[in-house]
């Protein structure tokens, strides 16, 4: 079989979805199913495409809308797909193949306002015409397969729940530092400025804690001045803003932090927070359904009405009572053991089996 891949979002810095994309090749390419043939269609160079044994075609443009709807269904009608896999929400509407479709979440559909007019009509209709031509819609969890059936109107025996992978993280050994560590995108919803605030409380009890946040400033309505707002707070010194780091540096902000801080108010899934408790690190995180979904026991959980100093209290409160910690750690097993990349990408490819083998 045929498999053609959108591999757009691998281009540049892969974050979200492209990681996504990656852990699945990674698995693929480990353990590919003889029979098969990968190709991976892109606008860009692919800048670790060596290590997956697949075909990287290039097609030239920005990668956007335009050459979604008008460059990659030509170049996949070229390459005589089986089936076609579009890892991230919207896929060619004119797609001469069997599709599967990813759609991690629908927070176009159940919060419009954290949108422009523009995008999030763009969004909403791209995303339900792409579900709705699928074969199938892959998601990450129940949480979000409910909401796509209530908003997209799927009927649920076209959506497939598959969670996410995490990769193999090493557990420090060493004394942790009094780090509270945010790694991810930073997007209104996830209220990283309500995170800064909320410091002064945190440094008040643990007079020497530090926050570091990792993750490029992707708000825009409005747009929050991260910068602008530790200036405000009264120990800026004990506060850095990095919009990117490299993988080493981020292992070793995972190695030394005793607390991971997440106050987002939706995700349709939520990796970090599970790769910082693969580091060894126990979760703060906003009380959502998604959030309990994935996490469960191994994370300490703030009520979405809380006030700063209950955020402040909560992170402190794991800063230092080592017996928090270690009761939060010990259901870590049960819950990661839940994603594993290898099993995520073999159901994945039993979905697009499925889909390309009636054509």
């Amino acid at each position: 079989m045929r498999i053609v891949v959108d591999a757009r979002e691998l281009c540049g810095r892969p974050t979200g979805v492209g990681r996504y994309l990656s852990g699945l090749l990674d698995a693929w390419a480990a353990s590919s199913r003889p029979g098969h043939e990968w190709i991976l269609i892109a606008p860009a160079a692919l800048p670790d495409a060596s290590r997956w044994p697949f075909e990287v075609r290039r097609v030239d443009g920005s990668g956007g809308s335009a050459w979604e709807q008008f460059t990659l269904p030509r170049a996949v009608s070229a390459a005589r797909a089986d089936v076609f896999f579009a890892p991230g929400y919207t896929a060619p509407l004119t797609m001469p193949a069997p599709l599967v479709l990813t759609v991690h979440d629908v927070s176009y559909f159940a919060h419009p306002e954290w949108f422009s007019l523009r995008e999030g009509v763009r969004r909403r209709l791209l995303t339900a015409w792409s579900a709705r031509r699928a074969r199938a819609v892959i998601t990450d969890t129940q949480f979000s397969a409910a909401e796509i059936g209530q908003h997209i109107g799927l009927p649920s025996a076209k959506i497939r729940v598959i969670p996410l992978g995490l990769a193999p993280r090493a557990t420090a050994s060493g004394t942790r530092e009094p780090m509270v560590l945010y790694a991810g995108s930073v997007f209104e919803r996830r209220r990283v400025d309500r995170l800064i605030r909320s410091f002064d409380g945190v440094v008040a009890r643990v007079p020497d804690a530090r926050l570091e946040i990792v993750g490029e400033n992707r708000t825009r309505r409005p747009h929050i001045d991260l910068e602008s707002i530790r200036n405000q707070s009264a120990h800026p010194e004990r506060i850095a803003i990095r919009s990117y780091v490299d993988d080493a540096t981020l292992a070793s902000l995972y190695a030394r932090a005793s607390v991971f801080a997440f106050m987002s108010e939706y995700e349709g899934f939520g990796l970090t927070p599970l790769e910082a408790l693969a580091a060894g690190v126990p979760p703060v995180l906003l009380d959502t359904p998604v959030a309990r979904e994935t996490c469960g026991d191994a994370a300490r959980y703030i009520s979405p009405s809380a006030g700063d100093e209950e955020i402040a209290q909560g992170i402190a409160e794991l800063l230092v009572d080592d017996r928090v910690r270690a009761d939060l750690l010990a259901h870590a097993g049960s819950v990661l053991s839940r994603y594993d990349w290898a099993r995520t990408a073999q159901a994945t490819l039993a979905v697009l089996e499925e889909a390309g083998g009636g054509r």
